[in-house]
């Protein structure tokens, strides 16, 4: 830097130096800066008192509405990051290029070039500079930087003469960590917001829970169907751990949930049963730990388990904790909003199907159906009225034969799309005639069949929804235990209590391993419709064996439903 630089520089500082008042002086290094360089932004970060993320933000280059645009600034991550991590001169060509880059929110100005620069205030980090966009070239110089290296340290003996008489400032620590906790609740927020898919949630989540609290490892352990399955991770885990089952009973995931507190690994009963039953028995490694539940409106939806923080760690701090159960509860509702949403449409989905099978059963019944038993029926009168001997005869007594065969299956198939039965009759009458169909297809079915409104025990149906959820759970378990399970014979117990319907279907075939077979349609599909009722649904079978599949569902009658609405 020549003599004119230095001089410039100088009467910037003195500038700088001319105020005591902590506030103006940020102020006068921020556009100090911008004059040194020409630079279209410049922003200066305080570092808090853990020295690991910002606690204050200012800018300068951006009017209001830029500002208001851009919502929460930064904390501190990606390449702003970078200079707290190694407090040293970072000058690049393209910011975004950068291995650390967090990208830039909805909002903000595009930013290129990029020059930042640490502040030290009495031999110790107090925030740093940050200069983007040179104006008149594609990057900063080495001029630039010793430029705004000299002001920084103009700036750091200016701050801490106006800390001196500004005074101290009075419960700033529990101040930063408030606004952190806000800011952690927001960072969800936005990063889901109207995200509906459970699966990339839960990823955000994970990336971001991660990087708040700056742990080695983040797992989330869902909470599916009464067992506690793996379903998003970030940062250091083993292979292979996506999906894998955590015990329910005994984890310290369990006692977070069972609690609704988080719980710490440092602690010897849950470190013994981290080990024993939860994560480390999957191969994941921990030194310290912090599980906080995700809980929303008393109901709980997993936990998420942070493992070893890396800076000024391993154990995480009771200021860690605060920010991880306020971004938990963020969290956690962005999932159940996601999981109703996903109910919904599934609810929507099936419905759609159903209609769809009503409506093909009434086109083959109305065209189909009727159309060959009119063709039956001429046939077989040209049969009557064949002379004794006539070739053709035989061929027409054979395609009257088969056409009553096709108009056999086509009923079945029209019964099986969408049974008059339940339409008309009721649950029990059309399950009574699913295992008549069953029987003539070569699987005995035995039933035994309870249900209040057939029994006068009260007036109304089930509920539509509620009737057609259980015949198919029956109907897809009697056709798995014909096609799949070679079975002879299956027993059909539908009873109803005060509170549930209960569904119980055992079968004398094969048998078959259920972990194995999860993507097969016909057990997705009953298990999906009786979580959408409200209910819940178990199979048991091993190869060799019988299979007994159970299913249970919250009673709703169409009475109750009437006074409720009436």
């Amino acid at each position: 830097m020549d003599d004119r630089g230095i001089r410039s520089v100088l009467g910037v500082a003195r500038s700088v130096l001319s105020d005591l008042d902590l506030e103006v002086v940020l102020e006068r290094v921020l556009e100090s800066a911008r004059e040194l360089t020409g630079a279209r932004y410049a922003a200066l970060g305080v570092l808090d008192e853990s020295r690991t993320g910002l606690a204050r933000f200012l800018t300068a280059g951006l009017d209001p509405q830029a500002r208001e645009a851009i919502g929460v600034l930064p904390r501190g991550r990606g390449v702003l990051g970078e200079l707290i991590r190694d407090p040293r001169p970072l000058r690049l060509r393209e910011v975004g290029a950068h291995p650390r880059s967090y990208g830039f929110p909805g909002g903000h100005p595009p930013m290129t070039s990029f020059l930042g620069v640490p502040i030290l205030v009495a031999g110790e980090p107090y925030g740093n500079l940050y200069l983007t966009d040179a104006q008149g070239a594609e990057e900063f110089s080495e001029d630039d930087e010793q430029a705004v290296m000299m002001l920084a340290e103009f700036a750091g003996v200016a701050i801490d003469h106006a800390r001196r008489y500004t005074g101290a400032e009075t419960q700033r620590h529990a101040l930063q960590q408030t606004v952190a906790a806000l800011d952690a609740t927001i960072q969800i927020a936005r990063a889901v917001g109207g995200e509906t898919d459970v699966a990339q949630i839960l990823e955000l989540v994970a990336k971001r829970g991660r990087a708040l609290v700056s742990a080695r490892a983040l797992v989330i352990e869902q909470l599916r169907e009464n067992q506690l399955v793996v379903a998003a991770a970030a940062g250091e885990i083993p292979p292979g751990l996506a999906n894998r089952t955590v015990d329910l009973q005994h984890s310290v995931a369990s006692a977070a949930l069972r609690t609704l507190r988080s719980q710490r690994l440092e602690e010897e009963p849950n470190r013994a049963r981290f080990e024993r039953h939860g994560l480390g028995r999957l191969g994941v490694t921990a030194t310290a730990g912090l599980l906080v539940p995700l809980v929303y409106r008393g109901h709980a939806y997993g936990v998420l388990v942070a493992i070893d923080r890396l800076e000024d760690g391993p154990g995480f701090t009771a200021d860690d904790q605060r920010l991880l159960e306020a971004f938990g509860a963020s969290a956690a509702t962005a999932l159940a909003t996601a999981e109703s949403a996903a109910a919904d449409r599934r609810r929507q989905r099936l419905a759609a199907a159903e209609h769809e099978r009503g409506r093909w059963a009434r086109e083959l019944h109305d065209e189909t159906l009727q159309g060959l038993a009119g063709l039956r029926l001429g046939l077989s009168a040209a049969l009557r009225a064949a002379e004794p001997g006539d070739p053709l005869a035989d061929a027409v007594r054979q395609a009257v034969s088969q056409i009553g065969d096709e108009i056999a299956g086509l009923r079945s198939l029209i019964t099986d799309l969408r049974p008059a039965a339940l339409d008309e009759l009721g649950l029990e009458p059309a399950i009574v005639a699913l295992a008549e169909r069953a029987s003539r297809n070569g699987l005995e079915v035995d039933c035994s069949i309870d249900l209040a409104h057939e029994q006068q025990r009260t007036p109304g149906r089930l509920l539509p929804e509620l009737e057609t959820a259980v015949y198919r759970v029956i109907q897809e378990a009697l056709t798995n235990a014909r096609k799949h399970g070679h079975a002879e014979r299956a027993v059909v117990e539908v009873h109803e209590d005060a509170t549930h319907v209960n569904v119980r279907i055992r079968d004398d075939g094969d048998g078959f391993d259920p972990q194995a077979t999860t993507d097969g349609f016909g057990l997705l599909g009953m298990r999906e419709r009786t979580q959408l009722a409200d209910g819940s649904f178990a199979i048991d079978s091993t190869p060799g064996r019988e299979t007994v599949v159970t299913a249970s569902f919250p009673t709703r009658h169409a009475d109750e439903v009437w006074k409720s609405t009436g």
